[in-house]
């Protein structure tokens, strides 16, 4: 659960840490739904976005304006031994497109799988997957390769 909260997170260990415990508060209190769940992985996942979602809600509810902005005690920095550069660009993209590539790319659910996860439809998951591998190629400025070479030069005499 930790890890699946790191990439949501974008790596961040303390939000991360936080989501786990919400989550498993949920899961305590629902355990009952939980044993009668068919994919209980599934279920967990939800839960797992469900708290990221409330987090996000809950920090634009309950922050208030302040005269003078405090300064922070540290810049942020990702926390993952991973690619750092990768971090930064899934860290720019909504929770929920994060969501998306996540369990489409490295949980490798299938469509039906992932919007089940997100409780949404899979054409969203296939607009939401799209658009956040096109900004993570943007943001990451590398030059995308065609999987299948010979045919795309035979569409281009076309």
């Amino acid at each position: 659960m930790l890890y699946t909260a790191r990439l949501l997170t974008a790596g961040d260990a303390h939000l991360a840490e936080d989501l786990v415990q919400t989550a498993l508060t949920k899961l305590y209190v629902s355990w009952a739904a939980y044993r009668r769940a068919d994919n209980p992985e599934g279920y967990v996942r939800r839960t797992l976005v469900n708290a990221l979602t409330d987090e996000r809600r809950r920090f634009w509810r309950f922050g208030r304006p302040v005269a003078e902005v405090p300064e922070p005690s540290a810049p942020y920095r990702p926390t993952d031994d991973g690619d750092p550069e990768l971090s930064r660009a899934l860290l720019a993209l909504p929770p929920r497109m994060r969501a998306a590539v996540i369990f489409r790319f490295v949980y490798e659910l299938d469509v039906a799988q992932t919007a089940e996860a997100l409780g949404c439809s899979a054409g969203t998951v296939k607009s939401q997957t799209a658009r956040a591998l096109d900004k993570l190629r943007a943001s990451l400025q590398r030059p995308v390769t065609p999987i299948f070479p010979a045919l795309q030069q035979q569409g281009a005499g076309r």
